[in-house]
């Protein structure tokens, strides 16, 4: 960027004194004429103001992917609404050559840019006299690093190559051109891209020219995009296999073909067409969906050598992590299933996020939440056999454990810097917003729900709109006017978890149910649990006989702290799930009688209501109302299922009290009872793989063997997975352990098993098999096999990784995966986190930066473990902002709970 100096440049006129008062006269009234003077402002540092915006942009760059810099111009068709010396943009880290204004008539104009505000990329465009309002074009030329981070256009050195790409969300487009970086400023790019001549390159859109610039160079320019935000261009430069997709074929909704193709890193093409098969089927249900055909005429899909995010949903360039795209016979089977639900989410994006788009970062939910609830909604229809809801409902209650905590936001939440948009991307966001769409569309109807997102979408295609269109949108098609509004805001415009407290009464001759809302909390929380939600309830309850075969559903809209349901055709010793078909966003705890009837009809209800009634027992003992006893008794009741996700529903449960027991006959009786719940499963299936195993008998498995071997550490398990592991040590490939010889669905906890067994023997060939193993599983299998030596002797050696080049930034979280949450592990981790803090930050992204906390001190469980969060993350290694400051908080609080719940356990 030019150096220059910061303060405001004045009108100039290099004309005799009184020509100047004339000319200055004449300014000043054209300017009163036009009702506005030069504004007088301030950096901005939340949104920009809207007296300047973009029309469209021109980006051309010359990118060499093994280079450190590139070079770019960005020439920026301008509305200048209103007088001015001046306009804010963004742009940071760009060494600016030149830049120009030319007005309608061709007239052009040296101008300045300088850094504003460097933390917030806010820089400021001085011109050398007052321009009138009108169209005008900002034409900058710069260079600018190839970053080494996984944001803006960064560079990654991947198998003997280099690629260079992007990723722009959620504010690096600032660092690769000048531009107005907010999702509201939504217009067409052209982009025209030079490399070297062996290089390929991929954008948004189609090629429409090419032609060679000079020896051994090649230049390509694309067609103009539709109205797009800054954060969803996207382009990539390198040695990618091109690979052809079917086309997907018009549909009702669409007269012209879709091109698709699957973009790869250098050799690995044939892997991504699996996914590329699953495609059009996932187009087809979102085009029905929405009545609306895919607006972007071309899909490609890339795997990514290395990520910062799951996927990104830049129109027709959509980019992933390799192992989500990438994929063969070996392919762990959960992995398939995360393939193709990731891959739903991010082209249901294109309709919810890039078509309509969110018109600042703090509706962000309007993308995500909603990305979320359709991925469930598409996978439910083209592989009803995944049975994803039941799925969901664990992504739900990871999103209740963080918004029971009182730091945590809320799903509309005000952005007050930067840090506060990355630290959205979360599971309120994700998780809570599509558990709450899921519940407002059960409250309004499927067929009415729908019929509102179609009519928001239509009404704003290819513009911005916000949290209250889409709710009028939905509203409009129910009966509950403005109650179904007022409710809804009541969930994404206030954080927390509803607890709805319930007592089966009789009075005056009807049974009903009595009811309370207020927040839930866990143990140990001093937050006001005084909060109302209007909440959308439904009852599931038994009528007839004491056996209960028979049931019936009661729903009602519960707007006030307390109330009451009748339950027609009850009886006073009836069971009830106050939770039917699991649509609620609340927690419940019922009056012991209550309970206890509902247990012992347990069977009467959907594997759904089963998952949230252990959620339910969950949550009571971690608010410190049931004791641990109550929770092991769930878990064996549920045990017995043949659902893979019921079945297993408490075991990260029992796997806590196993950890945190209260001394070593706690800690035998939780054993005890978790043996004769779940071994009996485990004999069923087996140590190893049959040919007879079902899909979700591998995915069952898996689960069981991590389990034993690993939480309970049952020596029979670890014995056989040791065997196991044998061939892979004996028979090296390449001259590393031949991961192909495991099977894939268990590869991790037998390579972990390994490592905590052998030591040295396991640990020295599995790290070095990370700086030649490029297949992307078998990558994750080795840093989760690895990560398991923690704690033990090898663990500073383990972690050291997280320092070396061989393994990539987007898999750093990946190698504290498999450590457990026990006060070795966290002292281990702890200690050498301390140790090395800088270079930690140094090597993390902005994203990962936010989750330095969580990452490194989640598993504390005392009071000086909360102490030494705060102290260290107030500290010089990580940059203060809002967006930390909240992930601390969030963690001291998750640590104060596990302290008052061991506290209550060695109490019991």
């Amino acid at each position: 960027m030019t150096a220059v100096d910061t303060s405001r440049c004045k009108p100039s006129f290099p004309l005799s004194s009184r020509t100047r008062f004339i000319g200055a006269a004449l300014l000043t009234l054209a300017a009163q004429a036009a009702g506005a003077a030069t504004p007088d402002d301030s950096p901005p540092l939340g949104q920009l103001p809207d007296w300047a915006a973009p029309l469209s942009y021109k980006l051309d760059f010359r990118i060499d992917p093994h280079a450190a810099r590139f070079d770019g111009t960005t020439t920026i068709a301008l509305d200048l609404r209103r007088p001015a010396d001046h306009l804010w943009l963004h742009a940071s880290k760009l060494d600016v050559h030149s830049a120009t204004l030319t007005d309608a008539a061709g007239k052009r104009t040296a101008v300045t840019l300088t850094n504003a505000n460097a933390s917030q990329g806010v820089a400021e465009v001085h011109f050398p006299r007052l321009m009138p309002a009108g169209r005008f074009t900002l034409r900058f030329a710069y260079s600018a690093p190839l970053e080494k981070g996984l944001d803006g256009l960064y560079r990654v050195d991947f198998a003997g190559h280099s690629y260079a790409m992007t990723q722009m969300e959620s504010i690096s487009a600032r660092n690769v051109f000048p531009s107005f970086d907010e999702p509201r400023f939504k217009t067409p790019y052209t982009l025209t891209i030079a490399a070297p001549a062996r290089e390929r390159i991929i954008a948004n859109t189609p090629e429409i020219a090419e032609r060679a610039p000079q020896t051994g160079w090649r230049e390509v320019t694309f067609a103009p995009t539709r109205p797009l935000p800054t954060y969803l261009v996207a382009f990539a430069v390198g040695p990618w296999d091109l690979v052809r997709g079917p086309t997907i074929a018009p549909s009702p909704w669409r007269s012209a073909p879709i091109p698709l193709q699957g973009v790869t890193t250098a050799g690995e093409g044939a892997r991504i067409d699996h996914i590329l098969g699953e495609t059009p089927a996932i187009i087809a249900s979102l085009e029905n969906y929405f009545a609306f055909g895919y607006p972007f005429g071309k899909i490609a899909l890339l795997a990514a050598p290395d990520f910062s995010a799951g996927a990104m949903e830049n129109p027709g360039l959509v980019t992933f992590r390799d192992f989500l795209l990438l994929s063969d016979a070996n392919t762990p089977k959960g992995l398939l299933r995360d393939s193709f639900v990731t891959v739903a989410h991010e082209l249901s994006h294109q309709w919810n996020g890039d078509t309509v788009t969110m018109a600042w970062w703090d509706d962000l939910w309007l993308n995500e939440a909603f990305a979320t609830w359709m991925q469930s909604k598409i996978t439910e229809q083209v592989h009803p056999e995944y049975r994803i809801a039941l799925d969901d409902m664990a992504g739900t209650a990871r999103a209740m454990s963080e918004d029971s905590l009182a730091a945590a936001r809320q799903i509309r939440q005000p952005i007050t810097d930067n840090s506060d948009i990355d630290s959205a991307f979360d599971g309120i966001t994700y998780q809570k917003g599509a558990a709450v769409l899921r519940m407002f569309e059960k409250l309004a109807g499927e067929t009415p729900f729908r019929d509102g997102v179609r009519q928001y979408l239509k009404a704003h295609a290819f513009s911005t709109a916000g949290a209250a269109d889409l709710i009028s949108a939905i509203q409009a098609q129910t009966p509950y006017g403005e109650r179904y509004g007022a409710a809804f805001r009541s969930f994404i415009d206030q954080p927390g978890v509803p607890l709805l407290t319930t007592r089966l009464v009789t009075r005056d001759g009807q049974v009903m149910l009595n009811v309370t809302q207020q927040r839930y909390l866990p143990l140990g929380s001093n937050a006001d649990a005084r909060r109302v939600w209007g909440l959308p309830v439904c009852v599931r309850y038994g009528v007839g006989d004491a056996s209960g075969t028979t049931s019936k559903t009661k729903c009602e809209l519960v707007s006030d702290a307390q109330g009451s349901i009748v339950l027609d055709g009850a009886n006073a010793s009836s069971w009830y799930m106050p939770n039917a078909d699991a649509a609620g966003y609340y927690q419940f705890e019922q009056a012991d009688d209550d309970r206890h009837r509902l247990h012992d009809h347990l069977a009467a209800l959907s594997d759904l209501e089963k998952l949230a009634y252990a959620r339910a027992i969950a949550a009571g003992f971690q608010r410190g109302d049931l004791p641990s006893a109550v929770v092991l008794e769930t878990a064996a009741a549920l045990a017995a299922s043949p659902t893979r996700q019921v079945s297993t529903a408490l075991m990260g449960s029992a796997s806590w009290l196993y950890l945190h027991a209260a001394g070593d006959a706690q800690r035998a009786h939780v054993r005890d009872v978790a043996i004769q719940a779940w071994m009996p499963a485990m004999t069923r299936l087996g140590y190893a793989a049959r040919p007879q195993d079902s899909e979700d008998d591998a995915l069952l498995r898996a689960t069981l063997l991590g389990f034993f071997a690993l939480d309970l550490k049952v020596p029979e398990v670890r014995q056989a997975l040791l065997a196991q592991s044998d061939p892979a040590f004996a028979h090296p490939v390449d001259g590393h352990p031949d991961l192909a010889a495991l099977d894939a669905n268990t590869r991790d906890v037998v390579l972990a098993v390994a490592v905590q067994e052998r030591g040295d023997a396991a640990i020295t060939p599995l790290a070095d098999a990370l700086g030649t193993v490029t297949d992307a599983a078998q990558r994750l299998s080795l840093l989760h096999a690895l990560g398991a030596a923690v704690p033990s002797e090898h663990a500073n050696r383990v972690m050291d990784l997280m320092l070396d080049p061989r393994v990539k930034t987007g898999e750093l979280a990946q190698l504290l995966r498999n450590t457990d949450a026990g006060p070795a592990s966290n002292a281990a981790i702890w200690s050498w986190y301390t140790a090395h803090a800088d270079a930690v930050a140094k090597r993390s992204d902005g994203w990962m930066t936010l989750r330095l906390p969580q990452l490194f001190g989640a598993r504390g469980c005392t009071a000086e473990d909360a102490a030494r969060v705060g102290a260290q993350f107030n500290g010089a290694s990580v940059a203060p902002s809002a967006g930390l400051a909240r992930s601390v908080r969030k963690v001291q609080e998750q640590i104060g709970s596990c302290a008052a719940l061991v506290a209550k356990m060695t109490a019991e």
